[in-house]
């Protein structure tokens, strides 16, 4: 669910963090990447997410440019997501946060004999 309060701010860093600060939205703009997905594939890919919050998810980025929908108008009907230019410029922060991590995780070593 987005947070107008976010979204409005007159800072650009809380803005950003409005539109893509919940746990899902980066989780599924790294599962689409660079490709064109349709939503059952995204729904048996990105893990423990509901049907119901993973529809709200891609509306909210498609309301916000992120995300581009395609309809076909075929039977039965068909749709596909893909990222837009603004979504894919997301993905080297994306990268960059996926470095940060590796950098500093903290592997476990224990023992579960």
């Amino acid at each position: 669910m987005r947070d107008d309060k976010f979204c409005n701010s007159n800072c650009p860093f809380t803005r950003a963090i409005g539109t893509i600060g919940n746990k899902w939205k980066p989780i599924i703009i790294n599962v689409i990447a660079t490709r064109t997905i349709r939503f059952g594939q995204l729904d048996a890919i990105v893990p423990h997410i509901s049907r119901k919050v993973l529809t709200e998810q891609l509306k909210e980025l498609e309301e916000d440019g992120l995300l581009e929908r395609i309809a076909y108008k075929e039977l039965p009907p068909r749709v596909e997501y893909k990222l837009s230019e603004k979504g894919l410029a997301f993905l080297p922060i994306l990268e960059a946060i996926k470095e940060w991590q590796g950098k500093f995780e903290i592997v476990s070593t224990i023992d579960n004999n």
